[in-house]
């Protein structure tokens, strides 16, 4: 397993958006296929310290790296309030704000003045803020990797599995959560890393509220 991935540094696509799987191209390409995991007693205990340290987790702020394979490459920082509740404020030149309310996760693109919404339920990223996170809770496990320094935890949904896969990428000494990779269906691999991460904080409500700008186009896509 590679830990903590670096591509080349250049301007994000956008349909790379923090590897949200939001379905932007016209037409897959590829269709992975995944195939069960038979874990054993290590990975179903990996599995159960995975979901103990989500669940303990209400809010976080981080900054947050985003690279992909095709070569691109932003910053920003990520706001997350569990349940349902994320921010990621992009630093410049990158024009895009991304806010999940709890029901739908809104992407702002400033520069073409264009509001899409998709449920959040339906995104990778949404696994992360549940209310209740279990990986046996509409996800298959499909393969759990390791290192010397960190682990992943590879995941689907068995109804979407075309959609792509899912990895949480984590290290050990001290058990962090680092990282989060999606391969999506057009095998595009986006990779989200966090850094100065800080927990438990009070956020205000309206980080998580958006509306609409004067002027913008609104796009609501039922998938």
């Amino acid at each position: 397993m590679s830990t903590l991935y670096r591509f080349p540094r250049s301007s994000i696509s956008r349909r790379g958006l923090l590897g949200l799987g939001l379905g932007l191209a016209a037409l897959p390409l590829i269709r992975p296929a995944f195939a069960a995991a038979t874990l054993n007693d290590k990975d179903k205990a990996d599995i159960a310290r995975v979901e103990g340290l989500f669940n303990g987790i209400r809010t976080m702020e981080a900054r947050f790296t985003q690279v992909d394979s095709t070569g691109g490459m932003a910053q920003g920082k990520l706001y997350m309030s569990r349940p349902g509740r994320l921010r990621f404020e992009y630093d410049p030149p990158v024009p895009l704000l991304i806010v999940a309310d709890g029901t739908w996760l809104c992407v702002y693109d400033k520069e073409i003045k264009q509001v899409d919404r998709y449920p959040l339920g339906r995104t990778p990223i949404g696994v992360l803020v549940r209310d209740r996170i279990s990986l046996t809770d509409g996800l298959e496990v499909t393969e759990v990797t390791r290192d010397s320094q960190a682990f992943g935890v590879t995941m689907v949904a068995p109804e979407h599995r075309d959609d792509g896969q899912l990895t949480l990428i984590f290290t050990e000494n001290p058990f962090e959560f680092r990282q989060w990779q999606v391969l999506d269906a057009q095998g595009i691999n986006t990779v989200v890393t966090l850094e100065d991460i800080k927990q438990g904080g009070d956020f205000s409500s309206a980080l998580f509220v958006f509306n609409d700008p004067p002027g913008t186009t609104g796009l609501r896509h039922e998938r």
